[in-house]
């Protein structure tokens, strides 16, 4: 069963759960790196979320290039579960992976929903906030929902980071048109034509998902969501100037360049063939 949004676009409606036969409606994906004492609890929880969504669902964990038994132990949950699903990055170099925009980019191409979802693997995405999402994309009519942890990381954050933030926002609103809020929070749920259609062989592309969604012309609205504090493992990503405010701002300016250099490629076959088709499809 499927709702119907705008022309040809659909958002599924729930009929069934991942471990029914026929079409999956609902990716979930996770990328990975060094996350084993997540994996589990990940696992588990991505389960529970879906089965409460009621659609056929898959999860990805896309394995980037970890050196401790992440891989292993998702290959090992797999047995009693039809929809887990297991991607490994390859040419990865030594001890690191080639990032979450690689990452993403090989979980949207292996997944076989109308529906995609994200979420970081460390846990401090709440699977539970995928129904919200979920919801908020069925009842305001929108191809693309954002996550946002701005008012559940208030109080957690030091002070820097928090500052970082809004200059953040600032210099992506004045360069990209972005208004997204929390644009760093993997938490969302998009159509898949529009993962298909993210640049994201490009490092450091999946920080500006929300606003190329954006610029293609979907609809995006955003969603308050949870933060939770990281349990096991390590972050993966630095702080400061160098590495990761100086970075992010070179990448607006690639973003808005590719914005400004993209152009239509609709198209339609044309021919007698074509035409006829069109009348018969008139007169019918």
């Amino acid at each position: 069963m499927t709702l119907a949004t705008d022309d040809h676009k659909t958002v599924p409606a729930p009929e069934t759960s991942g471990e029914a036969v026929g079409a999956i409606m609902l990716s979930v994906i996770a990328p990975a790196h060094n996350e084993e004492g997540n994996i589990p609890g990940l696992i588990n929880e991505v389960g529970a979320a879906c089965e409460t969504l009621g659609l056929p669902f898959e999860f990805i964990i896309v394995d980037d290039g970890s050196t401790d038994a992440t891989r292993a132990r998702t290959i090992e949950a797999m047995a009693a579960r039809p929809w887990l699903r297991c991607v490994a990055m390859t040419g990865t170099p030594p001890g690191k992976g080639n990032g979450q925009s690689a990452a993403f980019h090989a979980g949207f191409r292996a997944a076989r929903g109308d529906l995609i979802a994200l979420l970081d693997a460390d846990l401090q995405n709440d699977p539970a906030d995928l129904v919200g999402l979920y919801e908020a994309m069925r009842t305001e009519d929108a191809d693309f929902v954002q996550g946002d942890r701005s008012a559940a990381r208030r109080d957690g954050d030091a002070w820097i980071r928090q500052i970082g933030s809004v200059v953040g926002r600032k210099f992506r609103l004045w360069l990209l048109g972005d208004r997204i809020k929390d644009t760093g929070c993997s938490l969302r749920v998009m159509k898949k034509e529009i993962a298909l259609a993210l640049p994201l062989e490009f490092r450091g592309a999946h920080r500006f998902i929300p606003a190329m969604a954006g610029q293609l012309g979907y609809k995006v609205i955003e969603r308050p969501v949870g933060h939770r504090h990281r349990a096991h493992g390590e972050t993966k990503y630095g702080m400061g100037i160098t590495k990761r405010a100086l970075p992010g701002l070179i990448d607006c300016f690639a973003i808005r360049w590719m914005r400004s250099r993209r152009r239509p490629t609709t198209n339609e076959q044309v021919g007698p063939e074509m035409q006829a088709e069109k009348q018969t499809g008139a007169s019918a």
